[in-house]
Parts: C-alpha cells; sequence; structure tokens
C-alpha cells in the first residue's frame, strides 16, 4: 500500500508540474484558472486518498475488541527501587504484570494444563512501557496508573490512565 501511495503522490507531483508549466505558457487568464482548479482537485484526491488509509482511533479500536471489564490501578512501584540500580526497570515491568495478573484474575499457565486452548494474553501498550523506562532503566517511577481492559477472549490490555 505504501509503494502505491508513493506511485500515486509521484503520479500527482508529475501532473501538477506538467499542469504548472502548461499556465506558465498560456497567455489567457481564463485558462490558467482551469488548470488551477485541476490542480486543487488532484491535490483534494491525494488528501482523501491518504485519509483512508490511517488507521481508527484507538476508542474505536477498544469497541471492536468488546471489552467486558475496564478498571483503573495505581500500581506501587516501590519494590523495583529494592532491586539493583541495572535491574530496576525490568523488575518495575515485572511487578505491573503480576499486580494485574493478581487483580483481573488471569489465570497463570501451568505446566498440566492442556495446550489445546490458546493462553490468555498480557499486553502491555507501549506508553505504560516508556513511562516506566522514560528516566532510563535505574529510575523507574514510584507509583503508575493504568487503565486494564479485559476483552471477551479474558485477555488484558494494560493502557496509560488518562491524564498522566
Amino acid at each position: 500500500m505504501k509503494e502505491e501511495n508513493e506511485e500515486e503522490k509521484q503520479k500527482t507531483n508529475e501532473e501538477q508540474t506538467e499542469l504548472t508549466e502548461t499556465a506558465e505558457e498560456m497567455e489567457s487568464e481564463e485558462k490558467a484558472e482551469e488548470i488551477l482548479e485541476k490542480e486543487e482537485e488532484i491535490v483534494e484526491e491525494a488528501v482523501e486518498a491518504e485519509e483512508e488509509i490511517k488507521p481508527p482511533p484507538r476508542e474505536e479500536r477498544l469497541k471492536k475488541e468488546e471489552i467486558v471489564e475496564e478498571r483503573i490501578y495505581t500500581i506501587p512501584l516501590s519494590k523495583a527501587w529494592i532491586a539493583p540500580p541495572n535491574k530496576r526497570a525490568p523488575k518495575a515491568i515485572r511487578i505491573i504484570k503480576a499486580f494485574l495478573t493478581r487483580h483481573m484474575k488471569l489465570e497463570a499457565r501451568r505446566e498440566g494444563e492442556m495446550e489445546e486452548e490458546e493462553p490468555k494474553r498480557f499486553i502491555i501498550s507501549n506508553e505504560v512501557n516508556e513511562r516506566v523506562w522514560i528516566r532510563g532503566i535505574e529510575k523507574p517511577p514510584r507509583k503508575i496508573r493504568v487503565r486494564a481492559a479485559k476483552d471477551k477472549e479474558g485477555n488484558i490490555t494494560v493502557y496509560l490512565a488518562e491524564g498522566d
């Protein structure tokens, strides 16, 4: 799709240059106005094509997932500071996973379980990960507010709480 968009942009750029060259050559103002109108139409078509490609906003994606349960938590990460400095941010991520697994009642996989069932997924969004790592590996935040959403399959997705 990217290649098609690039080809369309190149075509529109070529058409625009051709149209502007012909507009300069023409002496009458009426013909120049017609050419400018054609250029505007080409630009509008290119803009419409780009708008169709954009992914849907976060709210629409959440509606498609059919959220069963959604909660906002403030997770204390102070225990991560007990770890050595070079292991604090990964420890904070593990604390977030453990906290939400416990509070959202995500079933942990056991060795004796049947493997035919698809395991429940735990997804941490980039926003949350970046917030934990924003000051580097040695200085994660002391606490973090997150919004945990559980869909109908039992998968948990963690987002940064709004306003943070």
